[in-house]
């Protein structure tokens, strides 16, 4: 009976295992399966990937996809990104010194994998790129610039030198330097411009919504309901939605002649959008490649819906366009047979 137990359990992970896959690698440097890129960001980007594999011989890969499950994956990035970077087999087999930046759209994660020949050295300086470069662009859904500057700080982490100054002279470094540490302090002051206006924003919401209510028809002052209570006065679309956190609703009452007031507050973020059919922010969207673009042809995505409240399901698709062709018009799109162990670091937004 126990070897019985083994033998099912043992089909059951094969099958599991067999349900795992990953996205094809059409080319050694970018692959933006996400569309999070113009063709000219793609274009720059890849220079400077290249430009790594020239000078020091490090093979860089950056990947965006859309999601994991697309791919049969459910859970952790890091898991997902390890056996990536080995399928594809990333930097060199002898010195193992690959690298991936992985980016998940939306499960709003991403990872830089490093080739096992870096061991932990890599981990903290990964995890404060992402920290200080990539997330807060990200947050502002600046996903190209976000990539960039993250790349810019890897290969000068992995080959000690910045893109675009592997051949520069002392006065052309000094020069980059000057207008790197401008940039940066320029990010700096829009990151913190956003967050005061972000907290302004939120102390006057509060206020608003706490702000006393008096009464249209008899100038009475009225009260908020509690969350209990307020059901009573909301439809079942409307309990869905603050279920799901999308919308928050406030009821205020009169005392004295029973009217109400229903005011709406809308999630600053939230996965759910309005349902064709009832109206409410109840629907969630999955999306599935059925055929990835190519630099010969588009590619299809299919989202499905679902609403929460009224069980509408339906479905469209979405075309991706085709890749550049210039993508893959040098560097082959073969690993060299680098292998990871699991290095690097995570994040999300």
């Amino acid at each position: 009976m126990r070897h019985f137990i083994f033998a099912v359990v043992a089909c059951f992970l094969a099958v599991q295992a067999g349900a795992q896959s990953y996205p094809e690698r059409g080319d050694t440097y970018l692959n933006d399966y996400a569309d999070l890129m113009t063709a000219d960001e793609e274009a720059a980007l890849r220079g400077k990937l290249v430009e790594l594999r020239d000078e020091r011989d490090i093979e860089f890969t950056v990947l965006t996809i859309v999601n994991m499950a697309d791919y049969g994956h459910e859970g952790a990035i890091e898991p997902f990104a390890t056996g990536l970077f080995n399928e594809w087999g990333i930097g060199s087999a002898a010195r193992n010194d690959g690298v991936l930046l992985l980016v998940a759209r939306f499960d709003r994660e991403l990872r830089i994998e490093v080739g096992s020949g870096y061991g932990a050295t890599k981990n903290d300086a990964m995890a404060a790129i992402i920290d200080t470069k990539i997330v807060p662009l990200f947050r502002d859904d600046d996903y190209a610039l976000g990539i960039d500057r993250g790349v810019d700080a890897i290969v000068h982490e992995v080959s000690g030198v910045w893109p675009g100054e592997f051949d520069a002279n002392p006065v052309q470094k000094i020069w980059n330097r000057l207008a790197r540490l401008v940039s940066g302090i320029g990010d700096w002051i829009a990151v913190a411009y956003a967050f005061v206006a972000g907290l302004a924003y939120r102390l006057y919401r509060r206020w608003k919504r706490n702000k006393p209510r008096v009464c249209p028809v008899d100038g009475e002052k009225m009260y908020r309901l509690g969350e209990s209570e307020e059901d009573a006065y909301l439809q079942d679309g409307q309990k869905v939605e603050e279920r799901l956190k999308s919308v928050d609703y406030d009821v205020w009452v009169c005392p004295s002649c029973d009217h109400r007031i229903i005011e709406v507050y809308k999630a600053w973020f939230s996965n759910y959008g309005a349902c064709r059919s009832c109206g409410y922010k109840t629907v969630e969207g999955d999306s599935t490649v059925v055929q990835a673009a190519t630099t010969s042809s588009t590619g299809q995505r299919r989202i499905d819906y679902h609403c929460k409240n009224c069980d509408d399901r339906y479905f469209t698709f979405e075309v991706i366009p085709r890749r550049d062709s210039s993508s893959s018009s040098s560097g082959g799109s073969s690993g060299g047979g680098g292998s990871s162990s699991g290095g690097g670091a995570s994040g999300s937004w």
